[in-house]
């Protein structure tokens, strides 16, 4: 077998690690499964280039843009949304400014492990109830799907997802949610609650059907705080893809160029109508499994992914999952990112005792499970993941640290 097709394999693997977890992002937020493809494809291939294809980093969909997506959707309609996204980039050019002016320790002295931790369970528990209605069989108010019926399928998604993700091996570690999809599928297509119908209807090849972005200011600065997220994310990620491969990439291409080029990805995927992208840790681990540090596979993966986009009858068939297996996703999904939420606070060893930290992460997590909305005017305000993150910047940066208490001389 030569190079170049252990290569193309390689990529078509990668493809497969990430597959579910790219599509799952536009079939909870209404945006176009095709176009997150061909925006993961894209969005790669400029990483590259900005890194000068010198880390073995594959983009796929942020689900930290999930809850954030949805909110903004229902306020400020879908184009609105697509600007915003686009928009979000803003917060990774400064990330990778700072980066490039006073190193990566200035990043983590702004976002320590107490900011972070409680915005990303807001952003796990904030759609909760989406994800239990729609494991009932419910969009919105109204019941699509018989209850008893969306249970079960819901539980087989679920049972499927988490059996795969404890108890699997190799390759198919990596991909419990695409089991799990799969596993739901198969049992709705038993009792007959899959229609084939659009599938049948749609052509082989199409060209995907593209957004149309507005501007919106309210929507803009809404979303531009929920980057905090993933940026931070992107950080682990290119540490944990570095300790894999034995190379530094924070001092080559550097950081502030792997935040750069994904955060260009970001700002074009959202132009033409894909979710957000970032780095995830499922490549990470096929990359340590397989041994394959090549990032010329990251490419074929991309390659793939932007052909697979045109296929007109693949976008249709994605769009005939039933809304109970998705809801049975999204009951681990954000129950999961909850806990990278906790995860983050107990390595970052945050002390709960500290009546500083104690009101950090307080008022965070009833700030954003609660709802809180802070209104400036009636066509803008803040609310949700972004009031989060910047009340939680804001309060790290402006509360002041406990006394130290020290022995008394005799």
């Amino acid at each position: 077998m030569n190079d170049t097709l252990k290569t193309a394999i390689g990529g078509a693997q990668i493809l497969f690690v990430a597959f579910g977890a790219t599509v799952l992002v536009p079939l909870l937020t209404g945006l176009n499964p095709s176009l997150a493809l061909l925006g993961a494809g894209i969005g790669t291939l400029i990483f590259q280039l900005v890194t000068r294809r010198e880390v073995p980093i594959y983009l796929g969909s942020s689900f930290a843009f999930i809850a954030p997506i949805t909110y903004s959707v229902q306020t400020w309609g879908m184009p609105a949304t697509l600007g915003a996204l686009a928009a979000a980039s803003f917060f990774y050019y400064v990330a990778a400014g700072l980066v490039k002016w006073r190193g990566v320790e200035f990043i983590h002295r702004i976002l320590p492990p107490v900011v972070i931790g409680p915005v990303v369970m807001v952003i796990g528990l904030g759609l909760a109830p989406v994800a239990v209605g729609m494991a009932s069989g419910k969009a919105g108010a109204n019941q699509v799907v018989p209850y008893a019926t969306a249970i079960s399928l819901a539980a087989i998604a679920l049972f499927t997802t988490m059996l795969v993700a404890i108890k699997a091996r190799g390759i198919m570690k990596l991909v419990p949610i695409l089991a799990g999809v799969a596993a739901g599928y198969i049992a709705a297509l038993f009792i007959g609650a899959v229609n084939f119908q659009p599938v049948i209807d749609a052509p082989w090849f199409a060209l995907p059907q593209f957004g149309k972005p507005e501007f919106n200011l309210a929507a803009i600065l809404f979303m531009i705080p929920v980057a905090i997220a993933p940026i931070v994310e992107h950080v682990g990620g290119i540490l944990a893809i570095g300790s894999v491969t034995g190379k530094d990439f924070t001092e080559r291409p550097g950081l502030h160029r792997t935040l750069l080029g994904d955060g260009l990805a970001v700002n074009v995927v959202g132009l033409f109508g894909g979710p957000p992208v970032t780095t995830y840790g499922e490549v990470t681990g096929a990359v340590m499994l397989t041994r394959n540090f090549n990032p010329v596979v990251m490419t074929w993966a991309a390659c793939f992914a932007i052909l697979l986009a045109f296929v007109a009858k693949f976008g249709a068939f994605l769009n005939t999952i039933p809304l109970p297996v998705m809801g049975g996703i999204m009951l681990l999904l954000f129950g999961s990112i909850a806990s990278i939420g906790l995860k983050t606070m107990m390595e970052g060893k945050v002390d709960l005792g500290d009546p500083r930290n104690l009101c950090i992460i307080s008022v965070v997590l009833v700030t954003g499970i609660g709802g809180l909305a802070v209104n400036f005017s009636d066509s803008f305000g803040l609310s949700g993941v972004s009031l989060c993150g910047i009340l939680a910047i804001l309060l790290n940066l402006l509360l002041p640290k406990a006394a130290v208490h020290r022995p008394e001389q005799v």
